[in-house]
């Protein structure tokens, strides 16, 4: 393990369209990569029913498909992050922090908000087009040679490894990877990673994951490796007992913040970003005191701690990882789908908090974090979520609340359904309108609001990304500058 950064093989900009060496036929252009990839079985839109048969294939397929790719996988180091919430986040200030020590870094995040080019990321910014046509193009070659004994390779296999491919391929220093839906059954748990870490456990994907914390907490604690570290934020205690037991049953040492690993948490006010909290994690001398947490929300304590620790395991393999650099790190961390303010006037934020844990604390941070009057939430969630226990929490910080379904993926709730669960034992039908799209939702939201007030879209990443997009279109056909 190199204690210093070295050369990335190749910049994401190189035109890799050109390369005489491809022994495969590319893609025509950038439209022509994305069609084939949508063409493909992709189970986030449409959700698998159970965890055996079908799913116990995936990785015998996956496996395959990297043995004919020459396994890269295997070729640069990894962290692998699991979790029901927080993933994207700690992927996202881990990056940041290895980025800002100088290590060029892949990260494999899902799902993304408008272009799949978000998922496979290097150094912090996706890749360019060409990069992913190329990788795409490489994968597609690939599963033609395996399809027929290990049937057809799904989009979200395609993505995970076309990521490994453009990981490889750039020499990264560290990749790190995001678990898609569950763990042990993941398109992702093919790595041999330096380094497991793990977040917090919700109830969600029931159908598949399991009807019970415990259950889902096993799914998710298959990815932990023998002899590999894991580390999890503080959790249930049946979710830690679940989590040791994993790790006994394949001898990995796992760490608890709090019990296995120093850390502590305090709040502190500061004029810019008003009361926040500020972690310490590992023992002095030696670890990150007092660290201040980037992304809004008490919760993201806990998993800043997992990040600060994950890097405490790599110091241990031979990275070189100051505090200051580290602090400057989290402070560029992205918070793209958390809190993101996408509109300036009127204000408007995306979450994609799809839980009811989620919702209750997204919906906290910003009575915490932002400055408002009056808040008129824009909800949309999929069936397959906690629908009313997400809608329940809805009435405790929102004025108003506007109904609707994305049109991206045919699991969207119908907004009058959720509109009667809403309504259900409540006295104040006013307060509740329905609209048939994310692009009239807005609408509504814009006319309903001062410039005192505050529009925050929850409760699905699709209609977080399909409103980022309806605003991004708006403010380029406006010439407008602004996000």
């Amino acid at each position: 393990m190199p204690s210093t950064p070295r050369s990335s093989s190749r910049s994401v900009s190189d035109p890799v369209d050109q390369d005489p060496n491809a022994s495969f036929e590319l893609f025509t252009n950038h439209e022509a990569a994305l069609s084939f990839l949508n063409s493909k079985v992709n189970f986030e839109r449409s959700r698998p029913k159970g965890t055996g048969g079908q799913e116990s294939f995936k990785l015998k397929r996956m496996h395959a498909l990297l043995k004919v790719l020459g396994d890269p996988h295997f070729a640069v180091p990894m962290v692998h992050i699991a979790g029901s919430k927080g993933k994207g986040s700690v992927c996202s200030m881990l990056s940041s922090c290895l980025v800002a020590n100088g290590y060029t870094t892949g990260m494999f995040t899902s799902p993304h908000l408008i272009d799949e080019r978000e998922r496979i990321q290097l150094s912090g910014e996706p890749v360019s087009e060409a990069v992913f046509d190329h990788a795409i193009a490489q994968c597609r070659d690939a599963s033609l040679v395996i399809e027929d004994e290990h049937g057809e390779v799904t989009y979200f296999e395609m993505l995970t490894a076309a990521a490994f491919v453009v990981f490889a391929q750039e020499a990264v220093d560290l990749a790190v990877i995001e678990t898609g839906m569950g763990g042990r059954l993941d398109s992702t748990n093919v790595v041999r990673p330096v380094a497991v870490g793990l977040t917090a456990i919700h109830l969600e994907h029931t159908e598949v994951l399991g009807e019970t914390l415990e259950a889902i907490a096993g799914e998710k604690g298959g990815i932990i490796k023998s002899g590999v570290p894991a580390i999890t934020v503080p959790q249930q205690d049946s979710v830690i007992e679940v989590f040791r037991e994993c790790a006994k049953s394949v001898g990995a040492p796992l760490k608890v913040l709090g019990e296995d690993i120093i850390y502590t948490c305090r709040f502190q006010a500061s004029g810019t970003r008003g009361p926040h909290p500020r972690v310490c994690v590992g023992e002095m001398p030696g670890g990150y005191e007092h660290l201040s947490v980037p992304l809004f929300g008490e919760h993201q304590a806990g998993n800043c701690g997992l990040v600060l620790a994950i890097l405490l395991e790599l110091i241990e393999r031979g990275f070189d990882l100051p505090e200051p650099r580290v602090v400057a790190g989290l402070a560029q961390s992205s918070n793209a789908g958390k809190l993101e303010l996408v509109h300036n006037e009127p204000r408007i934020y995306i979450d994609g908090a799809h839980t009811p844990e989620s919702i209750h604390e997204t919906l906290r941070a910003a009575g915490a974090h932002l400055e408002y009057d009056s808040l008129v939430v824009v909800f949309g969630c999929n069936r397959d979520k906690r629908a009313q226990e997400m809608v329940d929490k809805l009435d405790r910080g929102a004025d108003k609340v506007i109904f609707t379904r994305a049109s991206s993926t045919p699991r969207a709730m119908d907004p009058e359904q959720l509109r009667e669960m809403f309504l259900e034992n409540k006295k104040y039908p006013g307060m509740v309108h329905i609209e048939p799209s994310a692009k009239e939702a807005i609408n509504n939201a814009v006319r309903a609001v001062t410039s005192h007030d505050l529009i925050l879209v929850l409760g699905s990443f699709y209609l977080a990304g399909e409103v980022k997009a309806l605003l991004q279109a708006a403010h380029a056909k406006a010439g407008d500058p602004q996000k």
